[in-house]
């Protein structure tokens, strides 16, 4: 990737999460950032880490549930870096337990799609114009509740909602090669995040953020250029 090159990352809020580590590997390689969030203040502090130790970073709040807020953020970024886009992770997104199917909520079902599956069908879709003038590559984030042997139980919502996110890259990795545009996922297990260590301690067996950090850039590098429509398990 070269100095300079623009990359939108979604989900760098909450110090202690993924998304802080992989956006310290972009800054790391010379990427300018593109830092969104759903919080002002959240993303502004990640943003400040990032440019306190020589990157260059700058944050937005978006809800990415709404399309005419991602409009609005789309024509802000293109006026402060350009019209090009190398690369765009999308990481926002959470997880609810929705328990069995026969006794779930409504509103469970609806947030676990609208958070995962619907922020990333919107923030692709806006991104692709610039996207599609660098050239430049996707990387979206499943989980292992969409590989192949996931029961889902109680938890069907979200794996529903990846599954669908497993589909949505797939269809982009197709529709885009013709234009340059290569889409990738990966389907972590657990990540070894402060909210994931609150919920299941310590000792749980975790992926490392810096290992998933390590992919997520991999995929976005010209080593990668031939890679498109691959689901990459992390485990």
């Amino acid at each position: 990737m070269d100095t300079g090159s623009t990359v939108v990352l979604t989900g760098v809020g909450a110090k202690g999460q993924v998304g802080e580590v992989v956006a310290r590997a972009f800054a790391d390689v010379g990427a300018s950032l593109v830092l969104v969030d759903r919080t002002t203040t959240n993303v502004a502090e990640r943003a400040a880490e990032i440019t306190a130790g020589g990157g260059s970073a700058r944050g937005y709040a978006c809800d990415l549930t709404d399309a005419d807020a991602l409009s609005s953020l789309v024509d802000e970024v293109r006026r402060n870096h350009g019209d090009g886009l190398r690369a765009l992770v999308h990481m926002a997104g959470g997880f609810a337990m929705s328990g069995p199917v026969a006794e779930s909520s409504l509103d469970v079902w609806q947030r676990q799609i609208a958070i995962n599956l619907t922020t990333a069908f919107l923030t692709t879709r806006a991104f692709l114009p610039m996207l599609r003038n660098e050239k430049g590559a996707i990387v979206l984030f499943a989980s292992e509740a969409a590989l192949p042997g996931a029961t889902g139980a109680n938890r069907s919502a979200y794996a529903v909602a990846k599954s669908g996110v497993v589909t949505l890259m797939r269809s982009i990795a197709n529709e885009e090669r013709k234009n340059g545009v290569r889409a990738n996922a990966v389907a972590p297990s657990s990540i070894r995040t402060a909210a994931n260590i609150g919920a299941m301690g310590e000792n749980a067996r975790y992926v490392e953020r810096e290992e998933v950090a390590a992919v997520v850039t991999f995929l976005c590098s010209d080593a990668a250029s031939a890679i498109s429509g691959e689901l990459l398990p992390l485990t």
